[in-house]
């Protein structure tokens, strides 16, 4: 009879213990974001970007170097992001289907071979193709690290996606000032110095890719792990729609933020005579605000919805913008760094919101607007740099001020992302 009695009991506990293994640790997550994993995601963005910013930085040194036109100075904009923009959206897609979470470190040595080679390139060829091989670097990484962000991120997307951005804007505002205190007084070979960072960045990425790899393991054996689905309902036609509006609105961000990375310090040196220093520190200040606007997008989109922060980041820049190549030295100054940071606060959104449309393929959609989107502002650039040897650098600035106009083709998203 004792025995009779203790089976049930015993099936009982065994359903208890299973119910809380599989529903407590789900629900304390959910409240806590994986922050060690969130910062070094960070972290490894930073040194990423740090290096690839150094390329646009030393564009004054190279067209010095070589005897560079405007053109030529933009198609090193454009072998660089159209390696990335080509691979990533590719490499996100079958990584979806297979995560290889190594593939960071993998990345980073095609970028350590790109800073070598840039170092001690002897002709502009050279330099073209150690600029793809840096945008190789920069295709592998992005994918598989906005995959870890989403998983990290506990059900805020938002800071998630902006402590993961906050490293990538800091580390590419971090490279002008690198460029100008260390590579300008000492030569395109002083470059190689700068290996050190992609080895830092290795490890860490080699740290990310073994929690990552715990992690999908964890999952793999817990019951409770559930394939996350798109809960939106919207028709194929609307979703393809939705995702064409993000890339153009992604598109004509990139191509103002392509006018400043590329050829700010040129408009500076020319239109108010500046020392290339100043114009680099300017161009510094310009990017480090929009580290600070990245994550408070990101942090005030959890908040009031994606789609309303996407209206304010770029149409809202749109008078400043107008605005700025009209001011003196001081406003522009001040009116760059005001753009930067209501303009930033749209990517966190952006992605965020195309994620929430493919759920299943974040890195699909990772590849594709960090990819795509940055190597069609890579086109830009070199778009740029041809008219601005046609009518001069200071008209170009005048005409990009009205890019941030497409930010009214928000109108056509639905109204169902606001809640993502």
């Amino acid at each position: 009879m004792g025995v009779m009695l203790s089976a049930p009991l015993t099936a009982r506990k065994r359903r208890l213990i299973a119910c809380f293994m599989t529903t407590i640790p789900l629900q304390s997550v959910a409240r806590r974001p994986l922050m060690p994993v969130l910062a070094a995601l960070s972290v490894a963005h930073l040194l990423n970007d740090l290096v690839q910013s150094m390329i646009p930085a030393l564009y004054p040194l190279f067209k010095e170097n070589y005897q560079l036109d405007f053109v030529q100075i933009g198609l090193i904009t454009l072998a660089f992001q159209v390696t990335s923009s080509l691979l990533q959206p590719i490499l996100g897609f079958v990584t979806d289907r297979k995560p290889w979470p190594y593939a960071m470190v993998a990345g980073m040595c095609s970028t350590l071979a790109g800073l070598l080679m840039l170092s001690f390139a002897h002709s502009y060829a050279m330099v073209l193709l150690a600029a793809g091989l840096i945008g190789l670097g920069s295709a592998v990484f992005h994918p598989e690290a906005t995959r870890m962000a989403r998983h990290a991120a506990a059900g805020r997307q938002g800071l998630a996606q902006g402590v993961f951005q906050v490293g990538g804007h800091i580390g590419y505002s971090v490279g002008p000032l690198l460029a100008a205190a260390v590579v300008m007084p000492r030569g395109q070979e002083s470059l190689s110095w700068f290996s050190g960072v992609v080895l830092v960045a290795m490890l860490v990425m080699g740290w990310l890719g073994a929690r990552y790899s715990a992690m999908r393991r964890e999952q793999k054996s817990s019951s409770a792990h559930v394939e996350e689905s798109a809960s939106h309902g919207l028709p194929h036609g609307r979703v393809l729609l939705a995702m064409a509006v993000l890339v153009m609105l992604l598109i004509s961000k990139n191509g103002y933020t392509a006018a400043f990375t590329s050829y700010y310090t040129f408009y500076l040196i020319e239109r108010f005579g500046i020392e290339i220093q100043l114009s680099q520190i300017m161009l510094f200040l310009y990017l480090v605000v929009g580290a600070i606007g990245v994550i408070v997008g990101g942090m005030i989109g959890d908040r009031i919805g994606r789609d309303r922060v996407i209206w304010l980041s770029i149409l809202g820049s749109l008078p400043f913008a107008l605005m700025l190549p009209h001011a003196d030295l001081f406003w522009t100054g001040v009116l760059s760094i005001v753009v930067s940071f209501i303009m930033s606060s749209a990517f966190s959104a952006i992605l965020i919101y195309a994620i929430d449309l493919v759920p299943h393929r974040v890195g699909l959609v990772g590849g594709l607007f960090y990819g795509l989107s940055f190597g069609l502002g890579g086109v830009a650039a070199a778009g740029i740099g041809l008219l601005a040897d046609k009518i001069g650098i200071i008209e170009v600035f005048k005409i990009c001020a009205w890019l941030p106009a497409f930010g009214l083709l928000t109108f056509l998203l639905p109204k169902g992302g606001r809640q993502s």
